[in-house]
């Protein structure tokens, strides 16, 4: 007998890759250079040279075994070390390699990371808009997702929904920021405050409660934005990164879980992260690409034409009468639709080649995202086709 569940998840793929898959279709018929993809968060800047050299220098001067052969359950032991100095460096926080879990990607650090604080009937607050693969990841594990609404006006956290929707079954928050889709950074107020109110409520439920920051687009900061680092404000705190966008290598699925080096349990909380690996058949990302990582930790790709992107789409949309909260990183933009109907109106800008994905999955209905990680005069020639679409609305 096949398990019901996944196959009742095959009615609902990722509204993201069936456009992306059309975009793709699409541009057989017309050319790639006609159609104005905005559907998939795929980095479009190289990966940097440095990362190619340490590949090839590891591959080339290293015994075989060293960099295919199985890694220890929690991670090369150098390469822990490494991304611990680093943190500790940037963050001003005492981590060791004890801290440090390396996973593949985001992914697989939120999964561990989820099942390490949760039991099976337990509930995980997140905040809309959020990443829709957050349902299944913590669904996965036997806890429940709840998603407090947005404040539409800003895109920070809704405090006083999130109060009225947390219970004593609370056992972890996930907050992503800088955010997938809206591109929002929480501020160090926001940060401040949710810490303050999580404190207030382990003490008045007398459990620990964990905040689980979900950081892949930590690098992607634009000019002059507040940028906190999250577990700098909070005990109980758990980091999950990819080095999939700083360094454009999404393929690589490389990341790792880092636990607050002062919350009591980090410790035992990175060894069950090894033992969780047996139960999901994570067993630990490839040698190869840790090590190479590992050696330029604190490198980035160019990522400033994200910036340069993000100010074309920001200035050239208002002025066509879109609203939206400028974005403070990543490479998403989060406008409001021209009709309630997100979903009618991607539909429609499909007329003019605009690939843009609905944000109802994203807990925001009548909004949609923009993945503005193509060429820059790409990014220019949509602005003709949106000028069209929003003429079309008048």
């Amino acid at each position: 007998m096949i398990a019901e569940e996944f196959k009742q998840m095959l009615s609902q793929k990722s509204v993201i890759r069936e456009l992306s898959e059309y975009a793709t279709e699409r541009a057989k018929q017309i050319g790639y250079e006609n159609v104005f993809d905005y559907s998939l968060g795929n980095p479009s800047v190289p990966v940097p040279q440095a990362v190619t050299d340490k590949l090839v220098a590891l591959a080339s001067n290293r015994d075989s075994m060293a960099i295919h052969g199985y890694s220890p359950s929690l991670g090369i032991t150098s390469v822990r070390e490494k991304v611990a100095a680093s943190l500790s460096r940037r963050f001003g926080l005492d981590y060791k390699k004890e801290h440090i879990f390396m996973t593949s990607g985001a992914a697989g650090a939120l999964a561990h990371a989820l099942r390490a604080v949760t039991e099976k009937g337990d509930e995980v607050i997140t905040f809309a808009p959020f990443f829709p693969e957050y349902t299944p990841y913590v669904h996965g594990t036997g806890a429940i997702l709840k998603v407090v609404p947005p404040d539409l006006e800003t895109l920070q956290i809704n405090f006083k929904a999130f109060e009225e929707l947390f219970s004593p079954k609370v056992m972890a928050v996930l907050i992503n920021t800088p955010n997938n889709p809206s591109g929002v950074v929480y501020s160090t107020e926001t940060i401040e405050k949710l810490a303050a109110f999580l404190t207030r409520k382990e003490k008045e439920y007398g459990h620990d409660i964990y905040l689980i920051s979900d950081e892949p687009y930590r690098e992607i900061v634009f000019e002059h934005v507040d940028a906190p680092y999250v577990a700098k404000f909070y005990t109980h705190s758990i980091t999950c990164y990819s080095f999939s966008k700083s360094l454009s290598l999404p393929g690589e699925r490389i990341g790792y879980v880092a636990v607050n080096p002062n919350c009591p349990d980090a410790e035992l909380i990175i060894n069950m992260c090894g033992q969780i690996s047996r139960g999901i058949g994570h067993n630990c990302p490839p040698s190869l690409i840790q090590l190479a990582v590992a050696d330029v930790i604190d490198m980035t790709a160019d990522l400033s034409v994200y910036e340069t992107n993000m100010n074309i789409l920001y200035d050239g949309l208002t002025k066509l009468g879109f609203s939206c909260v400028k974005p403070g990183g990543t490479f998403y933009i989060f406008p409001k639709a021209l009709e309630e109907d997100a979903v009618a109106f991607c539909k429609h800008a499909l007329n003019y080649d605009l690939i843009l994905v609905p944000a109802d999955s994203f807990g925001c209905p009548g909004y949609f995202r923009m993945a503005y990680c193509i060429p820059t005069e790409k990014v220019e020639r949509s602005l003709a086709a949106f000028e069209k679409l929003a003429k079309d609305y008048q």
